[in-house]
């Protein structure tokens, strides 16, 4: 895909402004939702929810600029977008139910510390992640964050009647075709912005739906601002463990979401690159902990973003982050973007996520196109998928591994690095017609029948050519 905007490229204000709108837009509802989640499970008071959101999203701006900017070693300079990730959700709410933020925040600190560390051994880590193994861990970044559109769409409880009622059908489905319309047939920057359009266009429907809800924009406050160790921090070694446990997690989706970043936005990510972005993550929680905040991650969907508005510039998403900074500092901005209505982001998120995926497919594409290949990529999808699509899998694992596992993309992740470095590597490219069937994969030709039937053909061809 030919980039409109290449990565050190500036447009121009107006439409700089409006492609970080609507980097924000997708991005603000999870960042707003874990904090909201966390404090509302372990009983927090309603103003202190709004404390713990407004610092999460003050936080993830200044993590989100970081990385786009870069200050010394730390930042991938990538346009990165920075969040509460949902992957620490239920660390997070069993440690606050047990023993409360003052735990949480303590857990956080010094787990954060692991992905600092990490950092440091991306040249290693990088050779772990070739085309094959990348292409792997992309694709199932994309197919394994899809049911978070999904669950947005249906914007309603498990079981519950109103799941995906009509209405909600309705405002997905057009919100999703504006954003194929706007991406085929405009172009420039109209093109580039189709997802914001996408959401625009979706609110607008909802609101004589009755699906717009303003309530949390009239009770956000004009102003608000950080409260550093407002809860104090107490470390637990067992707290510790787990969510040191989930920053692995972490690093795993990180590596894969710059290298799908990498090949959006049409350059190579090289071990230091991967070394200055998970910096960048590790010190963006641990600066979140002692603002009193959420622990933080890079947000997949951005990265899908990216790939359908051919906009790679870094300093487009370095705004986003300024938005994000002022969404925390002023209440009512970000109360505006949360009244977007979940299944207009279900609709945009669809085409998101599915880039995602696209990513990885075309990394796929770059690798040998072998029987050895091809194993390791099915076995590794189809674990990353397994635990997705049926997590009752895990159900007699210890709890620790269950709470390592339950991420399909980590598991598909190991899986693909540990066959990729145990199998033994072609010679050469498997390949006899450039075709590939299952039945290939799974069988060891017969060489001398092979031998036999080229020797025939060119018998053939001799005595054709002798009459």
């Amino acid at each position: 895909m030919q980039l409109l905007y290449t990565l050190n490229e500036k447009p121009p204000q107006g439409v700089t402004f409006f492609l970080a709108l609507q980097h924000m837009l997708a991005s603000i509802g999870g960042i707003v939702t874990v904090p909201l989640i966390v404090g509302g499970a372990i009983g927090l008071p309603e103003g202190e929810v709004v404390t713990l959101i407004s610092a999460s999203l003050f936080v993830s701006g200044i993590a989100t600029i970081v990385q786009c900017i870069g200050v010394g070693p730390v930042g991938i300079r990538l346009p990165v977008v920075m969040g509460s990730s949902f992957a620490f959700l239920g660390t997070l709410i069993t440690i606050g139910k047990t023993s409360g933020m003052s735990t949480i925040l303590g857990a956080a600190f010094v787990g954060s510390f692991m992905v600092i560390i990490a950092s440091f051994y991306m040249e290693q880590i990088r050779k772990l992640f070739p085309n094959l193994v990348s292409g792997v861990v992309v694709t199932l970044i994309g197919l394994t964050i899809l049911p978070v559109a999904m669950n947005w769409i249906g914007d309603a409880p498990a079981g519950d009647p109103s799941f995906a009622s009509l209405p909600k059908i309705f405002l997905a489905a057009a919100s999703l075709a504006v954003v194929i319309g706007v991406s085929v047939f405009c172009k420039g920057a109209i093109a580039a912005s189709a997802i914001v359009i996408g959401l625009a266009v979706g609110y607008i429907l909802a609101i004589p739906l009755g699906m717009v809800d303003l309530t949390q924009l009239y009770e956000a406050q004009w102003v608000a601002s950080p409260e550093p160790f407002k809860y104090g921090m107490t470390f637990s070694m067992p707290a510790i463990i787990s969510m040191t446990l989930v920053y692995l997690v972490v690093v795993a989706e990180a590596t894969g979401d710059f290298m799908a970043l990498g090949s959006n936005c049409h350059v190579d990510v090289s071990g230091k690159d991967l070394k200055r972005g998970l910096l960048g993550d590790g010190l963006g929680s641990t600066f979140g902990s002692m603002l009193s905040a959420m622990p933080v991650a890079s947000f997949s969907q951005n990265v899908g973003i990216v790939g359908i508005s051919g906009v790679a510039s870094r300093f487009v998403v370095a705004v986003t982050g300024i938005l994000l900074v002022l969404g925390g500092l002023f209440p009512k901005l970000a109360a505006l973007a949360v009244t977007v209505p979940k299944p207009v982001l279900g609709g945009v998120g669809f085409v998101m996520f599915g880039m995602i995926a696209y990513a990885g497919i075309r990394m796929l594409l770059n690798a040998a196109d072998s029987r050895r290949n091809a194993l390791v990529v099915c076995v590794g999808l189809a674990s990353g998928l397994a635990v997705t699509l049926e997590p009752r899998l895990l159900q007699h694992f210890p709890e620790d591994l269950q709470m390592v596992f339950h991420s399909g993309i980590t598991t598909g992740t190991l899986a693909t690095v540990i066959l990729n470095q145990l199998l033994p590597k072609s010679k050469k490219k498997q390949t006899s017609d450039g075709k590939m069937t299952a039945k290939g994969i799974l069988i060891k030709p017969d060489k001398r029948a092979s031998r036999l039937l080229e020797a025939k053909a060119r018998r053939a061809a001799q005595l054709a050519a002798s009459k």
